[in-house]
């Protein structure tokens, strides 16, 4: 019987990594919330490293029960998973736990029990690490990655579900877009400084003549 199609996924910056992720709906929901604060292929590459370093395997209820020193010593072990490993091994278990509570352990209901996008939100957003923001990047990823479209994904992922953007994880379909992403990211980075920089002068005081 042949084996099915799987995404594909230019995350990591491996392709086992990625293919790791188009497998593993729990590796994907760990790598999207240790996307922040550091290089995007160092988070989404986390999750196959992670499972290595827990003798080879990561599931949603071993990594619920575990013992927290024992999850924080795998995420702190060198090279580190990310820039601040025992907070994020705390919320990695913290992710196992709601998914085991809330969704029987399957991280896939996360999205194949919505009926809508509004409910698809919903479920993403009960996710530890998923504000606002991260919640409609996903959302984004999965309809344009993943081929999760149930009505109203769009309305959901807001402006990362529009078609021909470069403007998150979600539009990377391999290096050209991945330039283009990142080249996104900076752009909207100098614009913010621009502003706060002008905020800044509007709101200093004046100088007064000094009294002769």
């Amino acid at each position: 019987m042949a084996s099915p199609h799987l995404p594909d996924l230019y995350l990591s910056g491996t392709p086992e990594a990625d293919a790791f992720l188009a497998e593993d709906p729990f590796a994907l929901l760990i790598g999207m919330v240790l996307d922040q604060q550091v290089p995007m292929e160092r988070a989404f590459s986390a999750p196959m490293a992670l499972r290595d370093r827990l003798g080879g395997e990561l599931t949603v209820a071993g990594v619920a029960a575990m013992p927290a020193d024992k999850l924080v010593a795998a995420f702190s072990e060198r090279p580190a998973l990310h820039r601040f490993p025992a907070a994020m091994a705390e919320r990695t278990q913290l992710l196992a736990r709601v998914l085991l509570e809330r969704f029987d352990g399957d991280a896939a209901a996360v999205w194949e029990r919505a009926t809508d996008g509004t409910e698809l939100m919903h479920n993403v957003r009960t996710l530890p690490g998923f504000g606002e923001q991260k919640a409609r990047i996903f959302i984004a990823l999965l309809g344009k990655r993943l081929g999760v479209t149930p009505p109203g994904w769009e309305r959901a992922a807001g402006a990362f579900g529009a078609a021909g953007t470069f403007a998150s994880v979600a539009d990377i379909d391999g290096p050209e877009a991945l330039a283009r992403v990142r080249q996104h990211k900076a752009d909207v980075k100098a614009a913010q400084k621009s502003v706060t920089a002008q905020l800044g002068t509007a709101r200093r005081p004046s100088r007064r003549p000094s009294p002769r």
